[in-house]
């Protein structure tokens, strides 16, 4: 990998929000995994962080943008990075970075930057209505 390859980083030095191992059942026609596995992944790691900010429920209303930067295989361990970077009224932004980490012959080779996404969600409250976000300090 070049330096210019944005998958080239290492990931970040903190717990992952999510940490799952995909099956061969997740793979598309080519063998690699599905896409579609990948972003329901990246919806419920984004929704936990949603969740904790919110204190509550939480809709997902957008998913603003996905880059896939590699591909995702059987036996890889993904590991899901999510973290609030907007709050609004009622909703939040959420940013989720992908990474897996690639094992051969019982050893670890790499870990790379596979996907990263930004999503919204919106807080709810008990009728099924938006409701405002608590202060972070409250």
């Amino acid at each position: 990998m070049t330096p210019e390859d944005p998958a080239a980083e290492p990931a970040p030095q903190r717990l992952p929000t999510l940490r799952i191992v995909p099956m061969p059942t997740d793979t598309n026609v080519a063998g690699d995994i599905f896409g579609g596995w990948i972003l329901s992944q990246i919806d419920i790691a984004g929704s936990v962080v949603a969740h904790r900010r919110a204190r509550g429920r939480v809709i997902t209303v957008a998913v603003n943008a996905v880059q896939f930067h590699k591909p995702v295989f059987v036996g890889d361990l993904v590991s899901l990075y999510a973290e609030v970077v907007r709050v609004g009224t009622t909703s939040l932004r959420v940013d989720v970075t992908v990474y897996a980490e690639r094992f051969r012959d019982g050893t670890h080779t790499e870990c790379v930057r596979v996907t990263e996404a930004t999503l919204t969600y919106v807080a709810m409250g008990p009728e099924r209505r938006p409701r405002p976000v608590p202060p972070e300090d409250a």
